[in-house]
């Protein structure tokens, strides 16, 4: 493979950055979401062994969420998790499981983190909603 082939110095980079409601799936490799995603900015309930916490959400899937939260959450950490998805009509209540799969800080100097969970369990009406609003056609 010659060097005219790879992508553009960058171009990884602005693939991964979501240009309005909805963000798409780099066809460089630089993507590794399977799932279309949207961005979100409205509360999470999160509920941890140490009890029920709220969040904020950064994106959303029908795979997965990610949001910032005031503490730590480590990888592999199975939580549950609830979110009311905004519609045309009113919202909708999802709830499910997932795992913990990134946990990072946001800044150095501050107890803030991103905190990225795919789901283990959701039922299949959830996932339908999700993957509704998510879709082009819904933006």
């Amino acid at each position: 493979m010659d060097a005219s082939s790879e992508p553009p110095e960058g171009q990884a980079q602005e693939d991964e950055t979501p240009q309005g409601k909805h963000a798409s799936n780099s066809q460089n490799g630089a993507e590794r979401r399977a799932q279309p995603r949207a961005q979100a900015d409205w509360p999470i309930t999160i509920a941890l062994s140490e009890g029920y916490f709220q969040a904020r959400l950064r994106d959303v899937s029908s795979s997965g969420v990610c949001f910032h939260m005031d503490r730590a959450v480590p990888e592999m950490t199975v939580l549950r998790m609830q979110l009311e998805l905004p519609g045309t009509q009113g919202s909708r209540r999802v709830d499910g499981t997932g795992v913990v799969v990134r946990c990072q800080r946001v800044a150095p100097a501050m107890e803030h983190f991103e905190v990225a969970v795919f789901f283990n369990e959701l039922g299949e009406e959830d996932r339908a909603a999700l993957r509704a609003y998510v879709s082009p056609e819904a933006g």
